[in-house]
This record gives C-alpha cells, structure tokens and sequence, in this order.
C-alpha cells in the first residue's frame, strides 16, 4: 500500500524560508514521477512544482518559479520542496502526490493515485 508522508510546514514569516518533505513507502519510489500542490482557504487545489521520476525534468507554477526548488532523493524515498522568499499568499496546505503507473510524466492536473495528508504552511506579513 503506497503511502505519503508530509512534513515540514509550519508559521514562518515573509521572506522566509521551509523545506517540506514527502516520505514516500510501499513500492519502488524511483520509477515515479511526483509533485506538490497547494489549497488556500477556500480555493481550489493547485499545482505547485513536479520531479519526473529521473529528476532529470522538474516544472513549476508560475507563482513560485525562482522561489520553489523540487528535488527527491531515492534512496531515501523522499520527495522536498524548498521554499524561499515566502510570500503571504504561499501560505496554503501543502500535498503531495503520485501516480499508479511508473515512468509516467506528471500531470498538473489534480487526478492523481495517491495523495499525502497535508501539511500546513503559514506566512505571516
């Protein structure tokens, strides 16, 4: 059974920065794609950043490109997000999500297999 774990949200003020983690178990982490997405109070899920199942290939959102970096690391079966230069606006519950077939590329779109239970990310002005 595939199961995500997040952590590493928390308050912080503008400008500042947090690294969230995905720890990912129950199958070979490395043949997948994944990717963060965020939901504000209110609004809908959006996509945020994508790693494709290489690394070789990350994309972001426009709102957090030059801010955001994804990275993973397979032999530990986890995912990151490195937030930088955090706005108000970032602050959002944070999820991440995987597919059910490997070696696929990862949409931005919200249908994915597996999703994690948030963690929450607040940036205060």
């Amino acid at each position: 059974q595939v199961q995500l774990v997040e952590s590493g949200g928390g308050l912080v003020q503008a400008g500042g920065s947090l690294r969230l983690s995905c720890a990912a178990s129950g199958r070979t982490f490395s043949k997948y794609g994944m990717g963060w997405f965020r939901q504000a109070p209110g609004k809908e899920r959006d996509f945020v950043s994508s790693i494709s199942w290489s690394g070789d290939t990350t994309e972001y959102a426009d709102s957090v490109k030059g801010r955001f970096t994804i990275s993973r690391d397979n032999a530990k079966n986890t995912l990151y997000l490195q937030m930088n230069s955090l706005k108000p606006e970032d602050t959002a519950v944070y999820y991440c999500a995987t597919d059910r077939s490997p070696y696929r590329t990862f949409s931005r779109g919200n249908s994915h297999d597996y999703w994690g239970q948030g963690t929450q990310v607040t940036v205060s002005s």
